[in-house]
């Protein structure tokens, strides 16, 4: 998408993290910026000194909320041209075979159903209008199977790069761009706000050090320049490549015997 003819975009999980790297990218760019966040304190926080933004706090699996959220952002800015579906928890360290359905329901609902909120909420609108980009994050873990205690968080983050591999053929005959951000370790406070969510502590680190990883500001850039040059896939960390081509060499070669197996199996019937 030409960032230079966007006027506005609406950015979840926005008053911190990714998504305010993000939202101060686009703000560089021209754009007025909507940014949407469940802390109402680090909304208040992130407006400061900060022009042509405004916030609303947002749960985002709040369906009712999703619209209200969109009225009041389009009255002040007009329509929404970009959407960073951006806000999410991590896992709760827990393998899926202990994993509780409470917390399940919670990883889910924020990181995958939450994404399908936004999509549900501006997509249509962006179609009509024939311009428009959206953009999904999910994780280099949406990408291949990590890391034991990685669970729902990981089936979540698969889910959102499938909807937007999907999404993608459907709205580009209608002039509307989809992106998925697959970021590897960036320094954001994602522990400490999932531990907030669920009311409880996690041992799970990510296995990186609190605060280190790529600055936000610097995945903010990768991301507008991925919205600019229309890429499906955006990602941070291309030294994580081996660790994705591992999954798919392995489906690479279970094509290849199904394909032995079953080419045996009709040479037999065919003696």
């Amino acid at each position: 998408m030409d960032l230079s003819q966007a006027k506005h975009a609406f950015v979840t999980g926005g008053a911190s993290g990714i998504g305010l790297g993000v939202a101060d990218a686009l703000a560089a760019r021209g754009l007025a910026v909507t940014i949407a966040d469940i802390d109402a304190d680090a909304v208040q926080r992130a407006l400061a000194n900060r022009e042509n933004f405004r916030g609303v706090v947002l749960d985002v699996r709040d369906r009712e909320g999703w619209a209200r959220s969109k009225a009041e952002a389009e009255a002040a800015f007009g329509p929404v041209d970009v959407l960073v579906n951006n806000a999410g928890i991590g896992p709760d360290g827990a393998q899926i075979a202990d994993l509780t359905y409470e917390s399940f329901d919670r990883i889910v609902g924020i990181n995958l159903v939450g994404v399908f909120n936004g999509v549900a909420t501006f997509a249509a609108d962006m179609r009509g209008r024939g311009r428009g980009h959206i953009v999904n994050t999910a994780s280099i873990a949406g990408l291949f199977a990590s890391a034991p205690g990685v669970s729902a968080y990981g089936l979540a983050k698969f889910g959102v790069v499938a909807m937007t591999e999907t999404m993608r053929g459907e709205l580009a005959p209608h002039g509307v761009g989809a992106s998925v951000l697959c970021p590897g370790f960036v320094a954001t406070n994602i522990i400490a706000n999932t531990a907030r969510l669920s009311g409880e502590e996690t041992d799970y680190d990510g296995g990186v050090a609190p605060g280190s990883g790529m600055s936000p500001a610097e995945a903010g850039e990768i991301v507008a320049r991925g919205i600019a040059a229309d890429r499906l896939y955006i990602l941070t960390h291309p030294e994580m490549w081996p660790m994705v081509e591992g999954r798919h060499k392995a489906i690479a070669a279970d094509f290849a015997s199904a394909s032995v197996e079953q080419n045996g199996e009709q040479a037999d019937a065919t003696v």
